[in-house]
């Protein structure tokens, strides 16, 4: 019996589990981040508030659910799923979700970049 082409492109013996940087302090400390609230400001004056889901290869940060928020105006506008680029962020901001009070920053989780 042939084995299928796709079958022949998957090891066995790697799985994304058992790679040495998922054993990494900062991976850890990034999967521990997610669907936490992220408050990230960016080099062109915009704020953005959503649920961290992760980062792609090149460390752009995917949030979803996210509020955008330009400085200086009091408006948002809801833009749902978006994809950061890491060269645009200034700040991270880790939110406490089990806080009593809502919207506050946690100081141990901020990540300033």
């Amino acid at each position: 019996m042939a084995s299928s082409p796709a079958s022949s492109l998957i090891s066995p013996s790697i799985s994304p589990s058992s790679t040495c940087h998922s054993t990494r302090p900062s991976v850890t400390a990034l999967k521990s981040l997610l669907t936490t609230t992220l408050r990230i400001a960016t080099t062109d004056n915009r704020v953005f508030i959503g649920s961290f889901m992760g980062t792609d290869q090149l460390l752009n940060i995917i949030l979803v659910n996210t509020e955008e928020y330009i400085l200086g105006n009091e408006t948002s506008r809801f833009v749902g799923q978006i994809m950061l680029p890491w060269r645009l962020v200034l700040h991270v901001e880790a939110f406490d979700q089990q806080s009593p009070s809502k919207g506050k920053a946690r100081d141990s989780r901020a990540l300033y970049i």
